[in-house]
């Protein structure tokens, strides 16, 4: 698994032309073959931060390769973000672990 973690600063006032393209963004990441999943986050002193996961390495190059993605990272850095920062990693092992939900209790 390939997670990538972003890390943003909004500028002021963007959120109005962010907020559809962040939606479009979301739903067509869904389309990409090898997508598992993304979360993002919003700190209490404003940093955002979005978690991306994806099977490979290939589905996340599709990923960054989609033209209408492109042009919305290309308008993030232009307009949206003070400060921008992504980190690309591959998973080393993962543990998972869920309680069980107790009936009758």
């Amino acid at each position: 698994m390939i997670v990538t973690v972003f890390r943003t600063r909004m500028n002021p006032g963007v959120q109005d032309e962010y907020g559809p393209m962040a939606k479009r963004m979301s739903e067509l990441a869904r389309t990409i073959p090898g997508y598992i999943s993304h979360k993002g986050f919003v700190a209490d002193d404003g940093e955002r931060v979005t978690i991306v996961e994806f099977e490979t390495e290939e589905a996340l190059h599709q990923w960054r390769i989609d033209p209408e993605h492109a042009k919305a990272k290309r308008r993030g850095v232009e307009a949206f973000f003070s400060a921008f920062t992504f980190q690309i990693c591959s998973v080393i092992r993962e543990r998972r672990w869920s309680a069980k939900a107790t009936l009758g209790v």
